[in-house]
C-alpha cells in the first residue's frame, strides 16, 4: 500500500520555522527568504488540510496539531540526516568539511592545522569561511566552530573557550611623540573595526573615556584583514583573545592599556546529532578539545 506522505520539500522550512518560531530566522538558517518560508508552510498545510500555526502581526505559535507534528517531522528529518551522513561515510571518509568564521580560521585555526594533519594525514580538511552559518544538510558541513551562546537548536553543542576583548596595536605606537599611554591618547591614533559585534563605542564607555569618535578610523568585514592591519602600524583594533594570542606572543601586537571587556559570546564546536560517530568528525573535534584544554600544572 502506497505511503501517504506530506510534501517532503516543505519539510525542512517548516521543522526550523518550528524550531526557531519565527519564520524571519528559518529563512536564515536555511538561506532563502521570508516568502519561501511562508509558501513552504502554506503548501505544506493545505496538502494536509489543517493549520499548523496561529500567525499574529510579530509572532507565530504551533497550533494544538502543529505542535506534535512538529515534534515527528523533526526526529524523521533527524534519522534521516544520520542515515545518510551513515551511507555516505565510505564516500567520503577521507574529507571533513569545516565550517567557522573568517576570524577563527585565519588567526587561530590555520596556523595550528598542521598539527591535526601529523596525527590524520588520511582526512583531507576543507575549510568554508561564509559570513553566514552553514547548514549541515544543506551545505555538506560536517562539523562548525561558531561564535555565540551555545543555544543551537537541534545540534550538539559543545563549549571550547570563552573570550575578552581588548586594544591591541603595534609596538611602534606605544614609542614616540604621541605614544599610547593611556585610553585617552587613543584620540591621536587611527580606530580599526571589523563586524564583532564588541564596538569601540562599548568599549570606550566602559572605559569611561570620551573625547574619542568611536565611529572614525578604518572598517574591514575580516577580522583577520583588522588585525592585520593593526600589525603593519595603521591603527589600533579590538583584538579578541583567541585572534590575536599568537601576535602578542611574537610581539607583533601589544596591549596599550589593560582594561578588557569579556564577551557574553563563546566559542563551540558543533555537529549534528549522531555525527561524532564518524571517525572523521570525531577526530577533529577531540583535537580542537585537546588544543584548547588548559596547560597541565607539572
Amino acid at each position: 500500500m502506497p505511503r501517504k506522505l506530506p510534501p517532503l520539500n516543505s519539510l525542512p522550512s517548516f521543522e526550523a520555522a518550528a524550531r526557531h518560531l519565527s519564520f524571519s530566522r528559518a529563512a536564515e538558517e536555511l538561506n532563502v527568504t521570508h516568502g519561501a518560508i511562508s509558501r513552504a508552510i502554506k503548501h505544506l498545510e493545505d496538502q494536509l488540510d489543517v493549520r499548523l500555526f496561529e500567525r499574529a502581526t510579530r509572532s507565530v505559535r504551533l497550533t494544538a496539531v502543529g505542535e506534535p507534528y512538529a515534534r515527528a517531522v523533526r526526529e524523521a528529518l533527524d534519522r534521516l540526516s544520520s542515515a545518510t551522513a551513515t551511507a555516505t561515510t565510505r564516500h567520503s571518509n577521507s574529507t571533513l568539511n569545516v565550517s567557522t568564521s573568517d576570524g577563527f580560521a585565519g588567526k587561530w585555526l590555520v596556523p595550528r592545522l598542521y598539527r591535526f594533519h601529523r596525527e590524520h594525514s588520511e582526512i583531507d580538511v576543507r575549510i568554508s569561511t561564509t559570513g553566514q552559518l552553514s547548514s549541515f544538510l544543506g551545505d555538506g558541513i560536517d562539523i562548525a566552530i561558531r561564535y555565540g551562546g551555545g543555544n543551537y537548536p537541534g545540534l550538539t553543542a559543545e563549549f571550547l573557550t570563552e573570550e575578552e576583548v581588548f586594544p591591541v596595536c603595534s609596538p611602534r605606537l606605544v614609542e614616540g611623540k604621541r605614544a599610547l599611554r593611556k585610553p585617552a591618547d587613543l584620540k591621536h591614533h587611527t580606530l580599526i573595526h571589523d563586524a564583532f559585534p564588541i564596538d569601540w563605542a562599548t568599549w570606550l564607555a566602559s572605559a569611561g573615556v570620551e573625547g574619542v569618535d568611536p565611529q572614525s578610523g578604518i572598517t574591514f568585514d575580516s577580522a583577520t584583514f583588522a588585525v592585520e592591519a593593526a600589525v603593519q602600524g595603521e591603527g589600533v583594533v579590538l583584538g579578541r583573545t583567541m585572534l590575536v594570542a599568537a601576535d602578542l606572543a611574537t610581539g607583533r601586537l601589544v596591549r596599550p592599556f589593560e582594561h578588557a571587556l569579556k564577551s557574553t559570546s563563546s566559542f563551540y564546536v558543533v555537529y549534528p546529532p549522531g555525527a561524532i560517530r564518524q571517525r572523521k568528525v570525531k577526530a577533529f573535534r577531540d583535537w580542537l578539545l585537546a588544543e584548547l584544554a588548559p596547560p597541565s600544572e607539572s
